[in-house]
């Protein structure tokens, strides 16, 4: 059987189960895209005709050669989902869906399934059954696809199951001035990826199939440095020129394990592979921040700007000497540093920081600038601050309340978001995200 036989008999495998998972309407759309799709693959008409350069209906071959991206990729199964472990990508997008008030506990395991199928398929480089710009998905720029559940998941599905941390963080009242715009989400999609093409068409393929089960509440789109202008393990900076998530655990010692996963004395798993997210959605006021000088910033920060250094160092990842003083007696790194009120109090209270920065349109930054100030804002930025840990209650909230009871960075920051989700384990090559919660 030759290799398109292979790939048709497999497709059509693929569409048979669609069928069954969401019926009739949605199915008769299905075969619409897929009959699309398959004369795609012959090099037929319908609108993936061979180009002048002969590759017919394969741009794969387009993309490859000397362009690694094109077929760098992220295995989506496993004991664990991808996109928290693995490297960040340069883009970043957090989908907060809430479902529909009639979806049940079969709804939910229908979309749970084709959920995973199509990033199973997506994160492959190989476009699901329904999808009608097949040639989009050929690419797949290390596309992770990463599902996490809100309470009512679990209120519908499985009450017993639910994480006693996943409810809303306590109130950092000194700091925070949420806004429900960024709030709770009864589903996560988080999608990220090296080629924002590639993402942007994995985001509408997955959305596409969110329709007749809930409504999108928020989309936040992030991004760090491009795919190769960063050499490798370099710490990202966000945009107040700060490198951000310095010493983070990582997957070459124990410490993954440990931090995120529960595998350390004091902490505990909700489920063995399975963690959690709390996405806090950060404004930073760049405008006020360029009116402090290098020592102020260096200062609030307690690093140096130029290699993030603490200042009692002279490398990123030299440990900070919080006892370290001045000739005249004050502390190297002061009080409100941020660095020291973040540092670690006990042995888990560690957390994984993967974040992305946010820059909207200039023309939504009117008014963001201090008041009093003789010029007008000129940026929309922030952070969409990212940290998986084990049990956020335990890690996540000591460290935020001691940044919310002093640090210098809250005069140019402001937490507008937040939400707390659980990240379930991942699944076998026929199971599905969060196929566990279905089982008695």
């Amino acid at each position: 059987m030759s290799n398109d036989q292979n790939e048709t008999a497999r497709r059509r495998s693929l569409f048979s189960r669609r069928n069954l998972l969401i019926g009739g309407a949605t199915a008769s759309a299905g075969a619409v895209a897929g009959v699309g799709i398959e004369l795609a693959h012959r090099g037929g008409t319908s609108g993936n005709n061979a180009g002048s350069d002969g590759h017919e209906g394969n741009p794969q071959a387009v993309a490859s050669g000397d362009a690694p991206l094109a077929s760098s990729r992220v295995t989506f199964g496993g004991k664990r989902q991808a996109g928290i472990a693995t490297p960040a990508p340069a883009f970043g997008n957090f989908i907060g869906l809430r479902l529909r008030p009639s979806v049940g506990a079969s709804d939910i395991k229908r979309l749970l399934r084709i959920l995973s199928e199509d990033a199973r398929e997506l994160m492959s480089g190989r476009a699901p059954i329904n999808d009608q710009e097949p040639e989009l998905a050929a690419i797949s720029a290390n596309l992770t696809i990463t599902l996490g559940f809100g309470e009512r998941i679990f209120d519908v599905v499985n009450p017993g199951a639910k994480p006693s941390w996943l409810k809303p963080l306590p109130a950092f009242e000194k700091i925070d001035k949420l806004s429900d715009e960024w709030g709770a989400a009864d589903l996560l999609l988080q999608l990220c990826c090296d080629d924002k093409v590639t993402l942007a068409h994995a985001q509408r393929m997955l959305l596409k199939e969110t329709r007749s089960f809930g409504t999108v509440h928020w989309v936040q789109d992030g991004f760090r440095n491009s795919a190769g202008s960063l050499k490798k393990g370099t710490t990202m900076r966000n945009l107040f020129g700060q490198v951000d998530g310095t010493i983070n655990p990582t997957t070459e010692d124990s410490s993954m394990d440990d931090v995120v996963y529960g595998n350390m004395d004091g902490l505990k798993p909700w489920v063995d592979g399975g963690t959690s997210l709390v996405l806090r959605r950060i404004h930073m006021n760049v405008d006020t921040w360029d009116e402090v000088d290098v020592p102020g910033r260096e200062d609030a920060i307690g690093r140096k700007l130029s290699n993030g250094a603490p200042l009692t160092g002279q490398k990123e990842t030299d440990p900070a000497d919080l006892s370290a003083t001045t000739p005249i007696g004050f502390p190297v790194i002061a009080d409100y540093a941020h660095i020291r009120r973040a540092t670690a109090q006990a042995p888990h209270e560690k957390i994984l920081r993967r974040p992305y920065n946010y820059d909207l349109p200039v023309s939504q930054a009117s008014g963001l600038a201090k008041a009093g100030s003789s010029t007008g804002g000129v940026s929309q930025t922030g952070l969409i601050f990212a940290s998986y840990q084990a049990d956020p209650i335990k890690q996540f909230v000591p460290i935020q309340q001691r940044l919310a009871e002093l640090d210098m960075l809250n005069t140019w920051t402001v937490p507008i978001g937040s939400a707390v989700f659980a990240i379930p384990p991942g699944c076998e090559d026929d199971g599905f995200v969060g196929d566990f919660l279905f089982k008695e």
